[in-house]
């Protein structure tokens, strides 16, 4: 095998540029590490480097080769491109999700050229509207970037209402000639469980005339028959896989060797079905595991960089291993960005992460012709072969919000039958594809979706499958009103925050820190998203003094929305089975729903769903009959606890209100207490605690908004002490301090955020510094102090 990554030299069709390009890699982050143009992501720099994606750019290399046949193999190309070998065109690409093999015709003994050619991708995408039979129209809320979604490119590279609009170019996989021979194409992996035993066929797709595969002590060998080897595989009592929190992951490799290729997949052997059944409600959606029902805790997948070349291993492993650190078991890697590559399904399958997999369409309508339909065949067939085996991955989905577009544009209300058939057509191809490859694959026909052949708004009804509900955010209603829906599975609902102020200075100056200012407003992509914040602050608040602490305040308030939403619908269960909130990462930093801010920090969301997403919780229901706590038990066994509700005075003192001893049943919730209407009085607030026999926990509910009640100075105090590679950190209040929160001057993560302090019951915190450097210095907040404007 020859491989082709490394240095290339990328010039642009006008001759003014001529700059190393290392491969895999994109074109933006290389004109940029050449220092031809400004970073991407500080201040306003965007609106001038958008020249880049309308010019052809080339990208050539020289190499040595022996001459003997080769095939040449190409992943991630992205996107309209040619490769020539030797000045002749050995292959012609138009889509980012696929992988290319094809000849290298013209391959010569000594030395090669190689060239790839990047068509403008704005161009190519002009080119290709202008052919379509009727107008295909897309978001122009969410795509400043124009026709995006008539290319098989990452939907978000032209723009959306949390990314940068660049639509960058590059290669981000493989790239070598590999001898024309014996190989492995792909594994195909289906197992079925029943009475103790795992039943595992094993597909190996293969040009040699027999394969021999290892897997769990067992050695089978077979014959091909028209290209594919088949191998079934029968495990008694298997070590079985479990999404995070249920039990372990583990993992069997399975050895593949056929003629002289070889080949090895690590599969988790598991039993993991989607339930969607019509009942008395409408129509379930939820997700069993080795015959256990599980609630799904978790968070919408949006690309972990806006440019692909600046996405690793290890830092999208510290993305994902922090959802399972705040109690996630399942992400939905959304349809409008890409197929990740092989190793993030590996760490997913490492973590328990359960994996919902949107095919790539989304918010957007897409051609029907043949050609497109043809491609999209091939892309689903290729990714279905390259991914199915991973122990992860839990549900195939056709697009994203495609059935609620059909509502968006002028031309799909005029003629909705011609959208309406274009659009089946599209899911259709999709759904036939998949099942072709993987008969009785878990498959969703769209998110959201009511059900098959369901074309409803699934954005307010709650009755069937699973739900987006936007109400809250883009429609400005109260937090409360996540406690008017109660949906089956909601896998998208979010509320915005500004990132931290960490990431606020890595794009802008502290003379831009306002929210008016316009380096501030272009890091805000979401119309109308400052004045939605502000004005829910309002609401909910007194108005902060300062900037620092606007941004502190935003993000208290979209942890208390969130939390909101969740523990409510997680004591709806087993009628509701699921949340997974929008979004967890960022792709730049900017103002968006993320609870992890570009570069992986916790944001204060983050911190309180690792409170509210813990799989044994007690949440306050308010009602018209007081406020119910209900307690939720998540795990596989039974748990006791023990939950006692206070009223909190400001001043931090408290009184008893009421206390019960619960075995809560495995997997269920059930009510522990009733509090009255008239329990609290005017100036308290709710505080519970309750005890599961090995930790306690605590929560504070307000009947009323923050800004009702007259907070006392906190009289927040703070000593620091290094502890090995930490810092640990002891708190001490004098009055009642809702959501304490700690900023460090150093990248790390603190043990705990956002937390309510009382006097007399001191925290301790633990600071991780990311890297050993000098002792940090700590920023304390609380509400009253990012409220209250100091008396001179």
């Amino acid at each position: 095998m020859t491989d082709l990554s490394g240095q290339w030299t990328l010039t642009d069709d006008s001759g003014a540029y001529r700059i190393v390009f290392a491969l895999p890699g994109d074109a933006i982050s290389a004109l940029h590490d050449a220092g031809v143009i400004p970073d991407p992501y500080w201040g306003r720099n965007e609106y001038d480097l958008r020249w880049i994606a309308d010019r052809d750019w080339t990208a050539t290399r020289q190499f040595t080769h022996d001459g003997s046949p080769c095939d040449l193999v190409v992943a991630g190309l992205d996107t309209v491109a040619e490769v020539r070998l030797n000045g002749a065109v050995v292959l012609s690409a138009a889509n980012s999700f696929r992988r290319f093999r094809v000849p290298a015709a013209g391959l010569r003994a000594g030395a090669n050229d190689i060239a790839i050619t990047f068509r403008s991708n704005t161009r190519a995408a002009d080119a290709a509207q202008a052919g379509m039979p009727f107008p295909i129209p897309y978001s122009t809320s969410n795509c400043p970037i124009p026709n995006g979604n008539m290319l098989r490119k990452v939907q978000c590279d032209f723009g959306w209402d949390w990314n940068i609009a660049l639509a960058p170019f590059g290669l981000y996989g493989r790239i070598a000639l590999e001898p024309q021979g014996d190989r492995i194409a792909d594994v195909l992996v289906a197992q079925a469980h029943e009475g103790g035993i795992a039943s595992v066929t094993v597909t190996v797709l293969t040009n040699a005339a027999e394969a021999t595969a290892t897997l769990c002590g067992q050695t089978l060998t077979a014959t091909a028959v028209r290209g594919a080897v088949r191998l079934a595989f029968s495990i008694a009592h298997p070590d079985l896989w479990w999404p995070a929190g249920l039990g372990p992951q583990t993992l069997h490799d399975l050895t593949i060797t056929a003629g002289c290729a070889h080949a090895t997949r690590r599969i988790g052997l598991r039993d993991l079905a989607l339930v969607s059944e019509d009942d008395a409600a409408g129509r379930s959606f939820a997700f069993r595991v080795n015959g256990h029902m599980v609630f799904a805790r978790g968070s919408n997948w949006i690309p972990a960089d806006a440019l692909a070349g600046r996405i690793t291993p290890e830092k999208t492993r510290a993305l994902l291993q922090s959802a399972v650190d705040a109690h996630q078991n399942m992400i939905r890697v959304w349809g409008g960005g890409r197929y990740e590559p092989d190793w993030f399904y590996d760490i997913c399958d490492e973590l328990g992460l359960m994996v919902w997999q949107d095919f790539m369409f989304s918010c957007n309508l897409y051609p029907s012709t043949p050609a497109f339909l043809a491609e999209v065949d091939a892309e689903v067939r290729d990714v279905v072969a390259r991914l199915n085996h991973h122990a992860c991955l839990a549900l195939w989905c056709g697009d994203n919000e495609l059935i609620g577009a059909l509502t968006w544009f002028p031309e799909s209300r005029k003629d909705r039958d011609r959208y309406l058939v274009s659009y089946d057509r599209l899911n259709r191809t999709i759904e036939a594809a998949l099942m072709d490859v993987t008969p009785g694959a878990n498959w969703w026909p769209s998110s959201p979706s009511p059900g098959p052949l369901s074309f409803g708004d699934a954005w307010h009804d709650d009755s069937a499958g699973d739900m987006h509900f936007w109400s809250v955010w883009h429609e400005g209603r109260d937090f409360d009103h996540y406690r008017d829906v109660s949906p089956r599975f909601c896998s998208e609902f979010g509320f915005q925050s500004y990132p931290s102020l960490s990431a606020i200075r890595r794009f802008a100056d502290p003379a831009d820190f306002n929210i008016a200012a316009p380096v501030i407003e272009s890091h805000q992509k979401n119309a109308g998203g400052n004045a939605r914040i502000a004005e829910t602050m309002f609401r909910y608040f007194r108005f902060p003094v300062d900037f620092e602490n606007f941004v502190y305040l935003s993000q208290v308030q979209q942890g208390l929305a969130i939390k909101t939403a969740v523990t409510h619908w997680r004591s709806l269960k087993p009628h509701c089975m699921g949340a997974l909130y929008w979004q967890l990462n960022d792709t730049w930093p900017v103002c968006s729903w993320s609870s992890l801010d570009h570069g992986g920090n916790w944001k204060l969301l983050h911190h309180m769903s690792a409170q509210f997403f813990a799989p044994v919780l007690v949440s306050a229901v308010p009602g018209a009959n007081g406020i119910a706590l209900r307690a939720v038990n998540d795990r596989l066994a039974p748990v006791e606890l023990t939950v006692t509700a206070h009223a909190a005075a400001m001043d931090g003192s408290m009184r008893d209100l009421d206390h019960a001893t619960v075995t809560v049943p495995p997997d269920a919730a059930i009510p522990v207490l009733t509090l009255p209407a008239d329990a609290l009085g005017p100036g308290e607030v709710l505080a519970f605690t309750w005890d599961d026999g090995s930790a306690s926990h605590s929560d504070v509910f307000t009947p009323k908004p923050w800004k009702a009640y007259d907070l006392l100075p906190a009289g927040l105090s703070q000593t620091v002490a290094p502890e090995g590679d930490n810092w640990r950190i002891a708190l001490t209040a004098r009055a009642l301090a809702p959501f304490v929160a700690l900023e460090a001057d150093v990248p790390g993560r603190f043990s705990a955020n956002a937390f309510a302090l009382f006097p007399g019951d001191p925290a301790s915190i633990v600071f991780t510094p990311a890297a050993p450097g000098p002792a940090p210095r700590f920023t304390l907040r609380d509400l009253h102090s990012a409220t209250y404007t100091p008396r001179s």
